[in-house]
C-alpha cells in the first residue's frame, strides 16, 4: 500500500539504452515538501535516471518501479507524466527560434489545466521574472535562442515556478552560474518549494556542494555505477567535497551514461 507521506518511491529501477544497461537497482524515496540532491561522478547516470523518470522513450525500464503519489509512472507517456506533476530542468536546454517565452510559458500552463486570464497570467509572470532577476524583454524573446547559460538556467526555473509540478527534477541548473546567478536560482528553487505548502519535492542533481549552501537539502544521494550507493545529510556533500568520490567510497566503477 502506498505511503501517503512518500511523493516519489522509486525501487529496484532498472533501465537500458541501446541495449546497455545504465541504471541497475536505483532505490529512492523522496517525501512531499523535500530537496534531495543526487551526486556522483560523471557517467555514472544521474541523468539517466532523470530521464526514465520523465518518460524519455530511448531509455528502456526492464525491472523495478516508480510511483509518484502512488500512481504508477511507468506506463505513462512523457507528456501524461507532465500532466501529472512531472517536471525536468534540462542540463542542457534547447532553443526553439519563432516561439516566444510568454506564448510558451501560456500555452505550457493550459496543457496542465492551469489557465489563467491574461492578467492575473501577466501578472504572476511579472512577479516570478522579476523575482529571479529578468528583464521584462525575455517575455518576446524565443526561448533560449542567444540565451546566455545562466539566462537559460534562470528561464527553465521560471518554467517550474509558473507550472508549479509536484516533483521538480533540476538536471545540474548551477552548471556554469557565477555566484550571483547562482544565489537567485537556488532562492527560486527554495520559494517555489516553500510556496507549495509542503507539497512540492525537488531531486536535484549537481556536482558541486555550493548550491547546496543555499538550498540545504533534506537529503544528499550519492549515485555510483548506476545505483545510489549512498545517502546522508547534507554534511555528506561537504565529505564529497573534501575527500572526492574514491576517497569517501573506494574505487568507483562508473558506466557509460550521460550525467
Amino acid at each position: 500500500m502506498p505511503d501517503p507521506a512518500m511523493l516519489l518511491d522509486v525501487a529496484g529501477l532498472h533501465a537500458t539504452i541501446d541495449s546497455k544497461e545504465i541504471l541497475k537497482g536505483v532505490d529512492m524515496r523522496i517525501p512531499h515538501g523535500e530537496i534531495h540532491a543526487l551526486m556522483g561522478p560523471n557517467g555514472s547516470g544521474k541523468s539517466t535516471l532523470a530521464y526514465a523518470l520523465t518518460g524519455h522513450p530511448k531509455y528502456q525500464i526492464t525491472a523495478g518501479s516508480a510511483t509518484l503519489k502512488g500512481t504508477d509512472l511507468l506506463p505513462l507517456t512523457a507528456d501524461l507524466r507532465a500532466q501529472l506533476g512531472v517536471f525536468l530542468s534540462f542540463q542542457h536546454p534547447t532553443a526553439i527560434p519563432g516561439v516566444t517565452m510568454v506564448n510558451f510559458l501560456r500555452a505550457a500552463m493550459r496543457s496542465q489545466g492551469k489557465e489563467l486570464s491574461a492578467r492575473e497570467f501577466l501578472t504572476r509572470l511579472t512577479y516570478e521574472m522579476a523575482e529571479l532577476k529578468m528583464d521584462e524583454s525575455f517575455r518576446s524573446r524565443y526561448i533560449n535562442d542567444g540565451f546566455s547559460g545562466g539566462e537559460k538556467k534562470r528561464a527553465e526555473i521560471l518554467q517550474m515556478a509558473l507550472l508549479q509540478p509536484q516533483l521538480a527534477i533540476l538536471d545540474e541548473p548551477d552548471s556554469g552560474l557565477d555566484v550571483d546567478a547562482l544565489r537567485i536560482v537556488a532562492d527560486g528553487v527554495r520559494r517555489a518549494v516553500e510556496g507549495s505548502a509542503g507539497k512540492m519535492g525537488v531531486l536535484l542533481i549537481t556536482h558541486y556542494n555550493r548550491i547546496l549552501e543555499y538550498l540545504r537539502p533534506d537529503t544528499v544521494h550519492i549515485f555510483s555505477a548506476g545505483r545510489v550507493v549512498a545517502s546522508g545529510g547534507p554534511s555528506l556533500a561537504k565529505e564529497i567535497e573534501a575527500m572526492g568520490y574514491e576517497g569517501l567510497l573506494g574505487e568507483v566503477a562508473p558506466v557509460s551514461a550521460s550525467a
